[in-house]
């Protein structure tokens, strides 16, 4: 008999290494798994008699950033069993943050803050400190968001740096790295990586490699430019001699959609040819984004103040429907989920919208925008689900919500169901419907994000690995946020261990906040 401080019996292990389950117990002493076998003997005994035992499930792609310091518990995230996030993702990450972004972001990054809400740290060693102070109920691991950096040095320019603005790019990004960042992410669709051309990010992603980190990408279009966007990842992956991963893998837009079993080839083909690139993806039909990121690049220029300025001008409106974006092409598909002046608008979409108010769609766009100090958030209805299935059913990928750990007290007006669903769905639905193995789920959002990662102890039940656990209900495992409905919290979690504590029991909250911060350090 083997004793543990914590005994989890008589359940099925799912290892995350994508083996099919065992029978098997789990002995849990301080952080770390001390055994795996039979006959444990815990001071605290949880009974997994009919349930799976899985390592922790580890986000690649969130935004939680923020919300973790609004409200640490996570609720949205530790409900459906994550206990690490991989935060900074899309280019935007907390640090590093000077004080002319530490004004800009305190007038234009609020929409899903609270109002006393203050940005008031400037590296990752002060954002860290301030999550360390408060505590957190999950892991944190950040990455260095491209954006972010560039607003550092040159606010929202439409300009390639300077070879002295390139050098302070590269010297913010390598700070960040020896402090523990985990990697760059871009969001080539947003201001202002978008301004940057290959060369730009070849260079900065060269600064990776000495880390041994990670290049993720929101890629430069996810519909028409589809194929192009992701030929200039696995281009940056292959010169800058790093690991790529692609953001929340999908084909937007229904001109498009059917393509991706094109896209997928393209990954294949580069990993034949040796370079190491991988996917992850939330399993939804919708995506969600800002409303202002609909504008053309040009409107973007010079940075919010400037966007809002312009789009008070009927001229400017009437460029913009001369030559519109593809998600212009049918409004009906665009629903607003947060607007915090505009509550009634919240639920419907732009053209419900703009007929209320006797507006052309684009007009109504603008003048909310206006209204809303360029803060809305919105739910783009433009994924085929036979496309989802598809990138589902590869190998390569990964599960990524796109979203953040909130709760129903915590973030005012709608969110996009991902935020509360998106492991859950993966292991319910998808492997109910038979898209992939119950197994193979789990490697997805355990050992394969580690992998990816570089996380060395954790995304396996391993003796010695930390005790990051998810323990769930194969039969009762069920998703319960809508896109009317969002702030439901799933069920069929009925514990979650973050380094060896309980954080939930039975399936409820322990209000225990055992998460860290996790820093990448050369081996």
């Amino acid at each position: 008999m083997q004793s543990a401080e914590i005994g989890i019996k008589n359940g099925r292990v799912l290892d995350g290494s994508g083996n099919p389950w065992f029978y098997g117990d789990i002995g849990v002493t301080g952080d770390t798994i001390t055994y795996i076998g039979k006959e444990v003997k815990g001071e605290t005994t949880i009974n997994a008699d009919g349930l799976m035992i899985a390592p922790g499930f580890i986000d690649i792609h969130s935004h939680s950033d923020l919300p973790l310091l609004i409200d640490p518990r996570g609720m949205s995230k530790i409900t459906q069993g994550v206990t690490t996030e991989v935060i900074g993702n899309c280019g935007t990450s907390a640090a590093p943050m000077n004080k002319r972004l530490q004004d800009y972001r305190n007038k234009y990054a609020r929409s899903q803050t609270s109002e006393d809400f203050v940005y008031d740290w400037t590296d990752l060693d002060s954002y860290i400190k301030r999550v360390e102070e408060q505590g957190v109920a999950l892991n944190i691991a950040p990455l260095t968001g491209h954006g972010t950096i560039r607003q550092n040095v040159m606010l929202d320019d439409n300009r390639p740096p300077s070879d002295s603005e390139l050098k302070q790019m590269k010297e913010l990004l390598r700070d960040n790295l020896k402090k523990g960042s985990w990697g760059m992410s871009t969001g080539l669709i947003y201001t202002p990586s978008q301004y940057a051309d290959t060369w730009e990010l070849i260079e900065l992603s060269k600064q990776l490699k000495p880390f041994d980190a990670l290049y993720a990408s929101h890629i430069r279009g996810e519909g028409a430019t589809v194929i192009p966007a992701i030929k200039e990842a696995i281009e940056i992956g292959e010169k800058a001699e790093v690991r790529v991963q692609i953001s929340h893998f999908k084909v937007c837009g229904a001109k498009n959609w059917g393509i991706s079993d094109k896209t997928l080839q393209l990954v294949i083909d580069a990993r034949n040819r040796g370079i190491d690139v991988d996917f992850d993806q939330y399993p939804y039909t919708a995506s969600s984004t800002g409303l202002a990121a609909l504008l053309p690049p040009w409107v973007h220029e010079g940075g919010m103040d400037k966007l809002l300025e312009r789009i008070k001008s009927k001229e400017i409106r009437d460029r913009i429907r001369a030559d519109p974006v593809e998600e212009m092409d049918d409004w009906s598909r665009l629903m607003v989920v947060h607007a915090r002046n505009n509550p009634e608008y919240e639920g419907l979409n732009l053209q419900e919208m703009a007929e209320k108010q006797q507006k052309t769609p684009l007009d109504a766009m603008c003048d909310l925008l206006l209204e809303e100090n360029g803060q809305v958030i919105i739910v783009l209805f433009e994924i085929n689900e036979a496309d989802v299935r598809r990138i589902m059913s590869n190998h390569l990928g990964m599960v990524g919500s796109d979203g953040r750990a909130v709760s129903p007290e915590s973030i005012p007006g709608k969110v996009h169901p991902r935020y509360y669903g998106t492991f859950t769905r993966a292991l319910g639905y998808y492997v109910r419907e038979g898209v992939l193995p119950l197994q193979h789920a789990v490697r997805r959002m355990t050992s394969a994000p580690a992998r990816r990662l570089g996380l060395q102890d954790r995304g396996l039940i391993r003796e010695g690995y930390k005790a990051d656990i998810t323990v769930f209900d194969p039969v009762k495992i069920v998703d319960k946020a809508t896109f009317t409905e969002p702030h439901q919290y799933s069920e069929g979690i009925m514990y979650v261990l973050v380094n060896g504590v309980p954080i939930i029991e039975k399936g409820a909250y322990t209000d225990k906040y055992p998460g860290r911060v996790l820093r990448k350090t050369l081996s």
